[in-house]
């Protein structure tokens, strides 16, 4: 059973716990989540969006969560972050924070923004958005990770960069990196030669699994694991299930969305798997992986829904900001 006991990320010295939370969808008014609208309804300025974070924020530490995961580009999630921490007296350790730099959120607030994001992995970016990073979240950021760093990009060939990560880890900040896209394992191959990262972000779930060997070898390097979008943005929840996925949570009397967060639970270089959830009670049904006991029947009736990963990013890359 994979109750919310806290464990080292990878060979660092970060004590955290098996899920997380993530702030991406609960920063900003707009995201690419299924079934938003519904969620979030038309309260979305800053004040109600605040509130609805300090919520969840409230339920996840209630419920014994112990890693919570932000960026530069998640609109206002590092400042609604700082003041909870600040607003409940916790102090730096008692809970692991890991950010982001290289995109800056640009939507202006706005659902219809025409961009909502842009993105740049240059070192003159690392050191400004490690400034602001630094001057909401201070001594409580343990983990600042290169945003979505691919390989076409060149971020992991460039020095500038690489020896501000470097400078930054020798201050006691553990440095990492997220991937995305259908070559995420190339990425991660990549990361591991370079030897100087403590942790990986990368999406591994039901449908979408190419970066699982590679996510392996990372763990096996001494990395942490961190994985998100493990109920691939809505697609592996009640409201957009497969038929397979939503018969067997039936059957083990769960919820779709909690099978999801199991089944990368079950991965053994899984460190820490993000819940995305936007209202406590998202939350206690993405907690309730942490109760299921995986077996190899699940995975046998569950191998299907495996994706082509060219085919997944692409609809990935179609689902509307709302």
């Amino acid at each position: 059973m994979n109750a919310l006991v806290r464990r080292p990320l990878g060979q660092t010295s970060l004590s955290v716990t098996p899920l997380g939370l993530g702030l991406a969808a609960l920063g900003r008014p707009a995201y690419i989540t299924l079934g938003r609208a519904e969620d979030l309804g038309e309260g979305r300025d800053v004040a109600t969006m605040r509130s609805r974070t300090w919520a969840v924020l409230d339920a996840a530490w209630a419920a014994g969560v112990r890693y919570l995961d932000t960026a530069r580009s998640y609109g206002r999630a590092e400042e609604f972050l700082a003041g909870w921490l600040r607003e409940r007296g916790i102090a730096p350790g008692d809970v692991v924070v890991g950010s982001k730099w290289g995109y800056a959120y640009v939507g202006d607030w706005r659902l219809n923004a025409e961009r909502h994001e842009v993105k740049e992995l240059t070192a003159d970016r690392l050191r400004v958005q490690l400034d602001q990073t630094r001057a909401l979240l201070g001594e409580h950021l343990s983990l600042y990770q290169i945003h979505s760093a691919t390989i076409e990009s060149g971020v992991l060939d460039d020095e500038d960069v690489l020896d501000g990560l470097r400078a930054l880890r020798a201050e006691g900040v553990a440095v990492g990196l997220s991937t995305s896209g259908p070559r995420q394992a190339d990425t991660i191959e990549r990361a591991i030669g370079a030897g100087l990262f403590d942790a990986v972000q990368s999406t591994w779930n039901l449908l979408e699994r190419s970066a699982g060997e590679a996510l392996g070898r990372a763990h096996e390097a001494g990395m942490g694991v961190i994985v998100k979008e493990g109920v691939a943005n809505g697609r592996l929840t009640a409201r957009a299930a497969p038929a397979a996925l939503a018969t067997v949570a039936r059957e083990r009397n769960t919820t779709p969305d909690a099978l999801a967060l199991a089944a990368v639970l079950a991965r053994p270089w899984a460190g820490v798997v993000l819940s995305g959830a936007v209202s406590a009670g998202q939350l206690r049904d993405n907690l309730g992986a942490a109760e299921i006991e995986w077996d190899a029947e699940l995975d046998e009736r569950l191998a299907g829904l495996e994706e082509d990963p060219d085919g997944y990013w692409a609809r990935r890359g179609a689902l509307p900001w709302s």
